[in-house]
């Protein structure tokens, strides 16, 4: 895909016109202060590489007309050879800074997993599913803090939460959300057959009280006695929390702690976490049929990967990539990381090759 140079020259006038609008700050709140200087700072680095690439190619052009000179001819080849080497990568890069960056690429991370069709073996591949994200979220360096859990009698989750916390953790997590198959021989099956079960993943970007506006007004707050596996009591008091937004439905519940009060808190963190997920999906939902081709479409119904324990395979179906590495895909290991890192090229080579909006 070829730059276009009205959308360089646009991006550099703006640059310009920011950096004037700043140096004199007259007549600007505090709150258009910070959003030029946002905008400002974003459009830095992108025009440094414009800059880089129009002196490249400034430098290319003399070297073509010093080639002319029989003296100068074999010093101008070099530099010809060397620069046609680096223009496409520097162009390469350009390319991905002017790609539309997703807002909450920087966020942290809000992960659901329920278990599917499949009963119990459905649950333990939630479980599975899990402790995966766990060992590939240390692995990087991030926090995992679990938020609530239904656990079956097996050890299996009927559904989990996890709060992920650190750099980049949406960006890198986000293309999880789907539907994620197994096939394998259950633990529960005494005939050695393989059944196919599965498990629902959402990765929701944590919302802050400034990205989601939540009346009081608009929550029905209920407590009642923590149970555990089972449906035993797990203690004494009305210590679980369940939040209804009523406007929109949502519902959460949080039981894992002890105090009422830390329920409610990570309840009502899951509960803005949800309705910004709402909320940025109705935002997208003007752009739907341009992103039918892209693996960020987020939809939870959609069947996005397969693991076959039998033939040792994961296969994820958006990309086409299948890897024989399901021992150590299953545990965040390098086959993981690799399938993040082919997914985040995917949505890139797709928004490069989206009509360039604006000018």
């Amino acid at each position: 895909m070829s730059l276009d140079p009205g959308k360089l020259r646009a991006l550099s006038a703006r640059h310009a016109e920011l950096s004037a609008l700043l140096a004199s700050g007259e007549g600007m709140s505090g709150d258009e202060m910070m959003r030029f200087s946002k905008e400002y700072a974003d459009l830095d680095p992108v025009v440094a590489a414009i800059r880089d690439l129009e002196e490249m190619k400034s430098h290319l052009a003399e070297a073509e007309e010093m080639r002319e000179e029989a003296e100068l001819r074999d010093l101008a080849e070099e530099e010809i050879r060397s620069l046609k080497a680096r223009l496409p990568e520097a162009e390469k890069e350009l390319q991905q800074m002017l790609i539309p960056k997703d807002a909450a690429d920087e966020k942290n991370a809000i992960l659901e997993i329920r278990a599917g069709t499949g009963g119990d073996e459905a649950a333990l591949f939630a479980a599975d599913l899990f402790r995966m994200y766990q060992r590939y979220a240390e692995s990087r360096g991030w926090t995992f803090e679990v938020m609530a859990s239904a656990e079956n009698d097996l050890g299996g989750f009927k559904e989990v939460s996890a709060a992920v916390s650190g750099t980049g953790v949406f960006a890198r997590l986000k293309f999880e959300s789907g539907v994620h198959r197994v096939q394998r021989v259950p633990v529960t099956e005494s005939g050695g057959r393989i059944h196919t079960s599965a498990a629902t993943v959402a990765v929701l970007p944590e919302a802050e009280e400034v990205d989601v506006e939540i009346q009081n007004t608009d929550l029905r707050i209920d407590t009642y006695r923590a149970q555990g596996a089972g449906g035993q009591h797990v203690n004494t008091t009305d210590s679980a929390v369940r939040i209804t937004h009523m406007p929109s439905g949502v519902v959460v519940t949080c039981q894992d702690e002890k105090s009422q009060h830390k329920n409610k808190a990570r309840a009502m963190k899951i509960l803005r976490a949800r309705i910004y997920d709402q909320q940025r999906a109705l935002a997208d939902a003007a752009r739907a049929a341009e992103r039918k081709g892209q693996v960020g479409s987020g939809d939870r119904s959609e069947r996005i990967r397969t693991y076959n324990f039998p033939q040792g395979r994961v296969s994820d179906h958006r990309i086409h990539l299948t890897l024989y590495r399901l021992d150590d895909f299953i545990v965040g290991g390098e086959s993981f990381e690799e399938m993040i890192g082919a997914l985040i090229a995917s949505d890139q080579a797709a928004r490069l090759a989206e009509p360039a909006e604006g000018g």
